[in-house]
């Protein structure tokens, strides 16, 4: 059964408080939460608070959560986003009430317009991905969304290592081909 249909089942059970299924949640999502979380706050031990309280408010509200798609992680991401941005108002809020020099590696604000553009990009990856035949999208689904290496995606999907790293590649090239047009235009 793929993960993201496992998650309608995963969530039910969650919900009712069984803890081996929300433990299963976490293993099939902790990763990407976490990348969403360091993309934001680029630091690794920053990243991996947020990436704790994420899934302590999933744990708090799945009662009453409904799952409307197939897959938890864009809920988890939401919740994540908002953790992070609530990690950096905190962070410069102590940084600007000490005496010590704040730091300049920490943005003032979260740019409106990055963000416009790191979701046009991310809507035109996920329109590229919708165009993959079936496989290329398991396979980019599992690699670079699910963290998993090639030998277990192969294993997983039943195919060589070969055809996955392979197929990844011309994936990720495809992407990159449609990420430049864009930004070229």
């Amino acid at each position: 059964m793929p993960a993201t249909m496992q998650d309608r089942e995963w969530a039910a059970r969650a919900a009712s408080g069984d803890q081996d299924a929300f433990r299963a949640i976490y293993r099939e999502h902790v990763r990407p939460v976490y990348w969403i979380a360091h993309g934001i706050l680029g630091s690794a031990s920053d990243a991996e608070d947020v990436v704790q309280e994420t899934f302590v408010v999933a744990w708090r509200k799945l009662p009453g959560f409904e799952l409307l798609g197939d897959s938890l992680l864009p809920w988890l991401a939401t919740i994540c986003r908002f953790q992070a941005a609530n990690r950096l108002r905190r962070v410069r809020r102590d940084r600007a009430n000490t005496t010590d020099a704040m730091d300049e590696t920490l943005p003032a604000t979260v740019s409106v317009e990055d963000q416009v553009i790191t979701a046009s990009l991310a809507d035109l990856i996920m329109a590229e991905v919708d165009r993959l035949d079936e496989i290329d999208r398991e396979i980019f689904r599992l690699c670079a969304v699910d963290g998993y290496a090639y030998e277990a995606a192969a294993a997983e999907l039943g195919v060589s290592h070969a055809v996955v790293r392979n197929r990844l590649s011309r994936v990720r090239s495809r992407l990159r081909g449609a990420v430049k047009e864009v930004r070229d235009a």
